[in-house]
């Protein structure tokens, strides 16, 4: 269950969950590291309200650290009180701290005990509220300001001066590491979102200039015809009103005018749906690799018939389309083979969620647009969508891809294997001729 969980997350979502629990890992690590050492330096009953204080802090810390990581992100407001109740509670617990070493009971390990928690939660706590401004500096100032604090407090308390000097050193140093990690983390996250966006909006502009270079075209085939048949179908009326005989043969030129479009409009769209494999394979790999997935490509082409070419053409292209689109690949092979007078093509990846590879590929593949020769490997596989009501007996999916393999006497089975693999094979003869 775990595991479908996670593959289940984008990548995006899977480095905001690894960057969520790598802050929360921050308060088990105070709590560990500075709450466990205090208990064991000052005995039982010292020792047990040191680590139920540093508890305290590290669960306030914990939750300003995710509550600062959703603002972060623009889904809540600055968790502005979080931050002052932090600021709070790691200055008392401090204050605490260097009060232990004046009026308790005394003792070295009290007193290391003491200085444990003074340096761990100042730290911990300048780190944690790094994290919820935005500017560097005035993380800088956070972290620096603590620091100095550390050290103009334990001075006047008859610390020597390098002691002091020493101690906001320490929170210097552990509260600077914890905000840079902070403030890395949260530039990385950010980074992800970022780049995953800029590749949604590059296939959707894709498909935008796929569209209006389709609309161009029939506007192209289309226009011309159409502006002879309105003319003639009015002089048609004309003539017909005047009850002339020239009108049945101005109607005539008019169906032939309609059938000769009908033929353009039907090569237009054939151009579009009718692929080339070598390129297919060619943009497969090269959009696969980079997505930043393992792709490996084998088998020959050259030989096979046009037919044969284009119906596998068009599994490569939905197959790789289902790959960028579903699941979290990191390899995929696609493999090509003749065996017994049928073209085998086998296309598998890893990564795959669960009852997604069937789930209507990709509408604009049923479109069939054929992307031109300088379009990049993206639009190969996110083809335009056409207007609506274009091309719709394609089906979609997987069915789209059996419907176009039973044109050609292929077959096409597909689903999940052995090892999270999602497998998917067509088989063509290469006597294939389209119906």
């Amino acid at each position: 269950m775990s595991g479908g969980w996670w593959r289940g997350k984008s990548t995006p979502a899977k480095v905001e969950t690894y960057t969520r629990w790598s802050f929360h890992f921050f308060g088990v690590s105070e709590l560990l590291f500075i709450g466990l050492a205090a208990f064991s330096q000052a005995g039982v009953v010292i020792g047990v309200w040191l680590l139920a204080a540093v508890a305290c802090h590290a669960g306030i810390a914990t939750v300003t650290a995710s509550r600062a990581l959703d603002w972060t992100r623009g889904r809540r407001e600055q968790p502005v009180r979080l931050l002052w109740t932090l600021a709070a509670a790691t200055a008392v617990l401090a204050v605490a701290a260097l009060a232990l070493v004046e009026h308790g009971p005394g003792g070295k390990d009290v007193e290391t005990a003491a200085g444990t928690v003074f340096g761990g939660v100042t730290a911990f706590g300048a780190g944690t509220l790094a994290l919820g401004v935005r500017e560097h500096k005035r993380m800088l100032a956070v972290v620096g300001g603590f620091a100095a604090g550390a050290a103009v407090v334990t001075w006047p308390l008859g610390l020597p001066a390098m002691a002091s000097l020493a101690t906001g050193l320490v929170v210097l140093i552990g509260g600077g590491f914890l905000a840079f990690t902070s403030a890395f983390s949260v530039w990385l996250l950010n980074a992800v979102y970022e780049l995953d966006e800029a590749r949604e909006t590059r296939a959707r502009l894709a498909v935008a200039e796929e569209r209006l270079r389709f609309g161009r075209d029939l506007h192209d085939v289309m226009g011309r015809n159409l502006a002879v048949i309105a003319l003639k179908s009015e002089l048609a009326v004309q003539l017909a009103r005047r009850e002339r005989p020239e009108a049945v043969e101005q109607m005539i030129e008019v169906q032939r005018i309609a059938q000769e479009s009908q033929r353009e409009v039907r090569e237009v769209v054939r151009g579009y749906r009718e692929t080339d494999l070598g390129v297919e394979l060619a943009g497969a790999k090269g959009v696969l690799t980079a997505a930043g997935i393992d792709c490996e490509v084998s088998g020959p082409v050259e030989g096979l018939p046009a037919e044969v070419q284009s119906a596998l053409g068009w599994v490569v292209r939905e197959a790789t389309t289902n790959v960028l689109r579903h699941g979290d690949a990191e390899r995929c092979s696609v493999s090509l083979r003749v065996r017994e007078g049928r073209v085998v093509l086998v296309v598998e990846n890893n990564g795959v969620h669960d009852g997604v590879e069937d789930d209507g590929v990709d509408e604009e593949s049923r479109a069939g647009a054929r992307p031109r020769d300088d379009a990049g490997p993206v639009r190969a596989v996110r083809a335009a969508r056409l207007p609506a009501g274009a091309a719709r007996q394609e089906g979609s999916g997987l069915a789209g891809l059996r419907e176009r393999l039973l044109a050609v006497d292929g077959t096409l089975e597909a689903g999940p294997v052995e090892g999270g693999v999602f497998r998917l094979v067509a088989e063509v003869p290469l006597t294939a001729v389209v119906a």
